[in-house]
C-alpha cells in the first residue's frame, strides 16, 4: 500500500526539508543553507508530506503580493515521482497566486508540455544564471 500524501502550506508549518533529497541531476544544486534561505524567503511554499513528516515535494513562489509572482522550483523526491504530486503542488500554488496578474516560471524545453497542462504558455524572456551562487553559503 502506498503511503498517504498530505499537502500543507508553508505558513504555520515548519517542515524538515533537506536539499539533499531534491535537485537530482542538477549540475550545481543549492547548498543546504541556500535551500533553507530560499524557502524562508519565499512568498509562498506548498509541501507534499509522506507519512508523519517526510517532505517529498515542494513548490515555492517569489512575489510582490500584488501583481506578479515567479515560481523558481517545483521538486519531487525521485522515488515519489509519477504519482501526481508535482501536479497537485502546482495546482495548489496556482490557486494561491490566482489573484495576481502574472505568474511566471522558467523551464527546459522538454517540460513545456507539462506546464501547459496548468494553463501556462511560453512567453519571451531573458535571464542570467550564475550557477556558483547556488552552492555558496547564505545566512
Amino acid at each position: 500500500m502506498r503511503e498517504k500524501i498530505t499537502y500543507r502550506s508553508g505558513y504555520g508549518y515548519d517542515p524538515v526539508a533537506r536539499a539533499s533529497d531534491f535537485f537530482e541531476g542538477w549540475p550545481n544544486p543549492p547548498s543546504e543553507a541556500t535551500f533553507q534561505a530560499a524557502l524562508r524567503g519565499s512568498y509562498a511554499v506548498e509541501f507534499a508530506i509522506a507519512g508523519e513528516d517526510r517532505v517529498v515535494g515542494f513548490v515555492n513562489a517569489l512575489s510582490d503580493g500584488v501583481a506578479a509572482a515567479f515560481i523558481p522550483w517545483l521538486e519531487v523526491v525521485p522515488e515519489y515521482r509519477g504519482r501526481g504530486i508535482g501536479a497537485k503542488l502546482m495546482r495548489r500554488m496556482l490557486d494561491r497566486l490566482g489573484h495576481l496578474y502574472s505568474v511566471d516560471l522558467l523551464c527546459d524545453e522538454p517540460l513545456v508540455p507539462y506546464y501547459r497542462r496548468f494553463g501556462l504558455m511560453p512567453i519571451p524572456g531573458m535571464g542570467l544564471r550564475t550557477p556558483r551562487n547556488l552552492s555558496s553559503t547564505t545566512d
